[in-house]
């Protein structure tokens, strides 16, 4: 299956999200080009990867879940095991690139520790949880520090 939209997939996405423990999120943006080119590779690898979830996020049409981000560079990935970020980062649109990432990280899936490759990610944030949410009530709640 090809990555699913929370605009236009949510049911279907909330369906996977219950099935499979790993999420693989690309945030982006309609008016990006490099977004647009990635589009089709990304599909493909989730081709690939038929035991994880693969969301496309337009964090402008999709602003309520992502807010709590700041995203300023595309493709920015995020890899989410439950509810713990394994990572979040801007990648090169390049689909062996995730790839291999992906494969390290299924690889050490066990460990969740804070590293420099989720730093980005607030305490407690979860984008599974926001997309599992009814959308009406995706406001973010973080817990206190």
């Amino acid at each position: 299956m090809t990555a699913l939209t929370p605009t236009h997939d949510r049911a279907a996405l909330q369906l996977q999200l219950n099935e499979r423990a790993c999420l693989v999120a690309c945030l982006c943006a309609a008016w990006c080009d490099t977004c647009t080119s990635y589009r089709l590779a990304f599909d493909q690898l989730a081709l690939r990867h038929p035991d994880k979830c693969f969301a496309w996020v337009d964090i402008e049409d999709c602003a309520e879940l992502v807010d709590a981000l700041d995203i300023d560079n595309f493709p920015t990935i995020l890899i989410q095991h439950g509810d713990e970020v394994a990572f979040l980062g801007t990648m090169l649109p390049d689909i062996n690139q995730l790839h291999r990432l992906l494969s390290a990280l299924s690889a050490d899936a066990a460990s969740s520790k804070a590293s420099a490759r989720n730093a980005q990610a607030p305490a407690g944030w979860s984008l599974r949880r926001l997309l599992q949410s009814d959308a009406s009530s995706a406001s973010v709640n973080l817990p206190a520090a």
